[in-house]
Order: C-alpha cells, then structure tokens, then sequence
C-alpha cells in the first residue's frame, strides 16, 4: 500500500483515541499534557523587526529580528514567543527543528485558550 500523500491527509481518529480539541484552535496548537502547549511555528529570521505575520492550520508564521546563524535565530525566537504570550522564557523551548524553518516550540505551564488568546491578539494579519 502507498504511503499517503502529504498535504491535507486526515486521519481516521476512531482507530486510536486521541483528546478532543474545540474546533475553534487551529491545528498549529496542540495540548501535550494539562498544562504544556506546543505551537507549529514557521520562522522567517533576517526581518526588520519582530511579528507574527499568519495564524493558519499548518503553522504560526513568525518573522525574526535576527539572523539565521550560530542559534541567534533561535533564541530570538523563544524570546520573542515568551513576551507575546507572557510567559518566563525558562517555559518555551524548542522540541523539533532547531535547525529547520519549521519548527514545533513548547511552552509550559499553559493553556491551549491563553496561547491561542496571545497570539490572535499579537497575529499582525488581524
């Protein structure tokens, strides 16, 4: 059997149990645990300033006010994730693609509404 195609495959849920999540999050947020949130984030570094540029299914669009080199990039990037969603910096961490501009970020202790509330209100495509 062919594996399947990438894009908008949806799974069939009924085989394994999963948690239910209110259609009103978009699916680039995701309960871990009861209180750590991750967030599917699409980094574009080099940027004049720092902003949330898209809020899709896929994946937060964030632009970066620093370079893609030596983690600067990176660490902007949590930075930058903590004061949008008023959160200690020691709460956000990279879980996947450090060196990708795909990204999954984590951040503890917080709920799926504050993150979806903080980065809807900071989402400069409202």
């Amino acid at each position: 059997m062919a594996p399947p195609k990438r894009g908008k495959f949806k799974a069939d849920t009924s085989a394994s149990p999963q948690p239910t999540v209110a259609s009103n999050f978009p699916a680039c947020l995701r309960l871990i645990s009861p209180s750590t949130v991750a967030i599917t984030i699409h980094a574009k570094p080099g940027s004049k300033v720092a902003t949330i540029t898209d809020l899709s299914e896929e994946a937060v669009g964030v632009q970066i006010d620093a370079p893609a080199k030596d983690g600067e990039a990176n660490a902007a990037l949590l930075e930058y994730i903590s004061s949008v969603l008023g959160v200690k910096r020691r709460q956000v961490s990279i879980r996947s693609g450090s060196k990708s501009r795909d990204k999954v970020v984590l951040v503890e202790e917080a709920s799926l509404q504050s993150v979806f509330d903080a980065l809807t209100k900071a989402c400069s495509c409202h």
